[in-house]
């Protein structure tokens, strides 16, 4: 499955290399660290960068879902805003180029509201658990279809 079908990501803001499961409910993806992340030094990238990735999980599941509809109902725009809820970080640097197994999954769903949770994995060890809270802005109630 090609990424670049199912997030606008592009460049450099792509940090994600495999997409290993995807379904619609979850997504599993693989990660490795480079010098041109945002957020690093020369020490390995800050542990932020893993909410990144949490979101561009949770997108590429997103962007799955999008590609199981018919072509006419698809939306193009893909317009999501997310918030991070809460984010445990259990390592402080990330050296390169250490790969990152990043698991989302849909723990709340309500109309165009949803609730992820993620873990960030280097091996067996977990350096992150992460809660996103995502709303789709293009289906809000604040929304004009005449826009």
């Amino acid at each position: 499955m090609n990424i670049e079908d199912l997030l606008p990501h592009r460049g450099r803001m792509r940090l994600i290399d495999t997409i290993l499961e995807v379904d619609q409910a979850h997504a599993v993806t693989e990660a490795t660290v480079a010098a041109q992340w945002p957020l690093t030094t020369a020490q390995g990238a800050s542990p932020l960068v893993l909410i990144e990735l949490a979101a561009q999980t949770a997108g590429v599941c997103f962007g799955w879902q999008e590609l199981q509809k018919p072509v006419d109902l698809r939306d193009a725009a893909r317009g999501w805003l997310v918030g991070v809820k809460k984010a445990l970080f259990h390592i402080d640097r990330i050296s390169f180029p250490s790969c990152i197994v990043t698991r989302t999954q849909t723990f709340l769903q309500v109309e165009q509201y949803k609730e992820i949770v993620a873990t960030a994995s280097l091996g067996e060890r977990t350096i992150a658990e992460i809660h996103l809270q995502v709303l789709q802005a293009d289906q809000s109630a604040f929304h004009d279809p005449a826009d």
